[in-house]
């Protein structure tokens, strides 16, 4: 009996560690690769591809929702899909509204915080451990793709408006996580805080190195074929999900089999 509450009690996102920050990451490139070959190689246009990548992410949250436990698969193609979709609805605002990097990321910024507020007011934490029940699963999807989207607008602005470049966009944030990092090592900084920071600062990561990767030389980047990079990232991320070991995080009211 003892067991079957344990299991009952486990969270349907994946235990947060070093494999999920690395998978992350590499997800988070993939988004930005991927969605510029729909948008750019393909020529869609950003709102195809935005329409595109947001029926793909709604059909996969459903997915998610609906499941009655942890599937890595499944979760990280919905994490992939919140990433491309970020990547295509950024670009969209900034090349297609207008509103701009600047204006985009506060708009977001502003979205993340209402929404992890209204988590909060709702269920007391927004930890990711409590990722049980569909009411907090369309909290975390919402936030995901809001810091997903959020995220993709700070590396664009880092990188373009903050004339950066992209080999230095991803040398900031990844400093930032770097000092993220050590608070977490060094300090008693709140864990939830602390996971919330690294997770918005690794999309902008992902999206500078994504971008250093398939930009023009002109522009500072490699130029390398989108899809082919694409191609080999979605490798890398299919190797480690299924050779890695990953389990479910655990509710903290979790009971210990004994």
């Amino acid at each position: 009996m003892q067991q079957v509450a344990a299991e009952h009690t486990l969270s349907k996102v994946p235990e947060v560690t070093l494999i999920f920050w690395i998978i992350k990451i590499a997800a988070t490139t993939l988004g930005e690769t991927g969605g510029d070959s729909v948008t750019m190689t393909l020529n869609w246009g950003y709102l195809a591809g935005t329409l595109m990548f947001l029926a793909v992410l709604v059909a996969l949250v459903i997915a998610q929702i609906l499941s009655d436990r942890f599937h890595p698969f499944l979760y990280w193609a919905t994490i992939v899909a919140s990433t491309t979709f970020g990547t295509t609805m950024a670009d969209f605002a900034d090349r297609s509204l207008g509103i701009g990097y600047a204006g985009g990321s506060t708009l977001l910024f502003v979205l993340l915080m209402l929404t992890l507020a209204a988590w909060y007011w709702s269920e007391g934490t927004v930890s990711v451990n409590t990722v049980s029940t569909p009411r907090v699963e369309a909290f975390y999807w919402a936030a995901i793709t809001f810091s997903q989207t959020l995220g993709t607008a700070l590396g664009d602005w880092s990188a373009d408006t903050g004339g950066l470049g992209y080999a230095g966009g991803a040398v900031l944030f990844s400093a930032a996580i770097a000092v993220v990092a050590a608070l977490y090592s060094w300090t008693s900084v709140s864990r939830v805080l602390l996971f919330w920071a690294a997770f918005i600062l690794t999309r902008p990561l992902g999206a500078t190195v994504g971008d250093f990767l398939d930009k023009p030389v002109h522009d500072g980047g490699l130029s390398l074929s989108r899809p082919l990079a694409s191609l080999v990232i979605a490798v890398f991320i299919v190797g480690c999900v299924a050779l890695l070991p990953q389990r479910a995080g655990r509710h903290p009211g979790a009971v210990e089999a004994t």
